[in-house]
């Protein structure tokens, strides 16, 4: 039952108004006290010629109670509802414990395939912390895409292409070994490749035997390519091993090198659309009507840059999935980049780059540089989990000793107290980083939203569910109420996150939803002796609904959840 509809029906009978328009002005007020939903009589004052208070209190005589809702108030402009709960609550709990994990699913991408491109490390460089935010961001937007019934494709683009690969061959010909590589591969290619530089500042012509590596590399030389694919599938193995940890996958890794040969298609389309222009020797299309630099497409040298593959990488992903969206989650710093690129794309003529979307996130701060790393100012990703992992495990093993477990837990609810922090808030904000706040059981944190629900499944594990209908007067006191209004707006939360690309939304939600069942597990006794039984199943049900509703919310984050702790 779809109460909000519903009420919309009601309201366009008594109003005169198209549906449309009353869902859109419909509201949730800001305390349970004012109602379920409220209607802002402000829109038919112009139409009515009457003060809004006054067209809320004739239509709230005009309103008949019925089995679904109680009663309309009016109280100032707006017209507030009142469900009827026992009737709500029945119709909330029975659609949870149908649908399960699929509760707050939508048919709304049905036919649409949206692409998310995110991660996207260099190849033969470790993962540094900042990659997380890229990872977590995308991840989530990847999953939220598909709850909402869009085909998703998850697209790492990465570093693998450049002058730099030059550099780490004549590197590796030079002080490279294949089986210390292989024990450790990206330290000890970045080990050669830093050893390189250093070495360049005192023989500079190794630059010039670089670039020479890299035209070959470039010209298809066989010795250079292979070269270049080995230190590509190391890379690739050891990036898999974090990604497991962070249980992240991708669909394509198609990088950087895999459109070196689709630029110069790229360069003759620009140049045919008449919107390449010479400025300083370089090959630019002039985008000063958007009040923005010019986009760069070829240097002086005739070099491509960045630009030019990122427009190839669009227009193949077009050509390729015909996508309903296009989202880059790329750091704050490259909004300028992306809207150069994508008003390129329109300027010749291609209206699908309105589809293409720049999703920003800000930057990791350490104000206290207490990290644990052997890396000296660089915070590597993997040091920053395995630390996360430690800290965990040593509180449970302090608070909960005899679990059987403490290691299998300690590694999803470790790892899900970083991703829940880098979601935590708007992605544009900067994060600051702090272990106190993060392995917080009892604050806003991973940990206490995953206790939550390792809480509502050990009741569940003392008294299982009967099954079957409940008795959903039961269920009316205002903490219960509370709790299943909370549960009822999880596919409202979705939609938003969608609507914005924030995973912030399904953050914030799943934290208040914890906070109300933890006020209702506290307000509202379950296995006391003194419960009867209608209640005790009833409030059973409330439970196994919301330990349902948290485990799908945090798996949209990425984070996954334990049976104890």
């Amino acid at each position: 039952m779809d109460f909000k509809a519903y009420v919309t029906k009601k309201l366009a009978e008594l109003t005169g108004l198209e549906q449309e328009t009353i869902a859109g002005a419909i509201e949730i007020p800001p305390e349970q006290k004012l109602g379920d939903l409220a209607f802002p009589c402000f829109v038919l004052a112009k139409t009515l010629r009457k003060a809004p208070p006054m067209i809320a209190a004739e239509l709230s005589e005009k309103f008949e109670a019925d089995e679904w809702i109680e009663r309309a108030e009016a109280v100032g402009g707006y017209l507030n509802f009142f469900y009827r709960r026992a009737a709500f609550s029945k119709s909330v709990l029975d659609e949870i414990a149908e649908k399960k994990e699929k509760f707050g699913m939508s048919e709304i991408g049905n036919g649409k395939r949206v692409l998310v491109e995110y991660s996207s490390p260099n190849i033969a460089k470790p993962f540094h912390i900042g990659h997380l935010f890229s990872t977590a961001v995308g991840n989530s937007l990847a999953r939220i895409y598909s709850h909402l019934g869009y085909e998703t494709v998850k697209i790492n683009h990465l570093g693998d292409w450049g002058t730099q690969f030059g550099k780490l061959i004549s590197a590796y010909k030079r002080w490279g070994d294949r089986a210390v590589i292989e024990q450790d591969p990206i330290n000890e290619l970045l080990k050669i490749y830093v050893k390189f530089h250093e070495e360049a500042e005192k023989h500079p012509e190794l630059e010039d035997e670089a670039r020479e590596y890299f035209k070959k590399l470039e010209e298809g030389d066989e010795e250079t390519t292979a070269l270049w694919q080995y230190f590509r599938d190391v890379s690739l193995v050891e990036f898999k091993r974090v990604y497991d940890k962070l249980d992240v996958s991708f669909d394509s890794y198609a990088g950087e090198s895999f459109y070196s040969d689709k630029m110069q298609e790229v360069v003759d389309l620009l140049r045919d659309a008449d919107i390449l222009t010479e400025s300083e020797g370089a090959q630019v299309v002039d985008l000063s009507e958007d009040n923005m630099p010019p986009c760069i497409i070829l240097k002086s040298d005739g070099a491509t840059i960045y630009a030019t593959r990122d427009i190839a990488a669009a227009l193949y992903r077009h050509r390729t999935y015909d996508f309903h969206k296009n989202i880059y989650v790329v750091g704050t710093p490259q909004a300028l980049h992306f809207k150069q690129i994508f008003a390129s794309m329109m300027k010749a003529g291609w209206d699908w780059a309105k589809d293409c979307v720049h999703v920003g996130f800000g930057l990791v701060k350490f104000p206290d540089k207490k990290l644990s790393t052997r890396h000296g100012d660089v915070v590597f990703l993997e040091d920053v989990l395995n630390e996360s992992v430690q800290k965990t495990l040593e509180i449970i093993k302090e608070s909960n000793p005899n679990l059987e477990n403490q290691e299998e837990v300690a590694q999803k609810v470790g790892i899900g107290a970083i991703l829940y922090t880098f979601l935590k808030s708007s992605r544009e904000k900067d994060i600051v980083f702090s272990w106190d706040s993060m392995l917080d059981f009892d604050g806003e944190s991973g940990p206490y939203v995953q206790y939550t629900y390792a809480r509502g499944r050990s009741i569940l594990r003392r008294v299982a569910p009967a099954g079957g209908a409940i008795n959903a007067e039961k269920i009316t006191s205002d903490d219960e109420y509370t709790l299943i209004t909370r549960l009822n707006a999880f596919g409202d939360a979705v939609l938003d996150a969608a609507e914005k690309n924030e995973p912030f939304y399904i953050n914030r939600y799943v934290t208040n939803l914890a906070r109300a069942f933890n006020k209702f597990y506290n307000s509202c006794p379950i296995l006391k002796d003194d419960v009867d039984e209608e209640t005790r199943q009833a409030r059973l049900a409330l439970v196994e609904a919301t330990t349902c509703v948290i485990q799908t919310a945090l798996s949209l984050l990425g984070i996954q959840t334990v049976e104890e702790m």
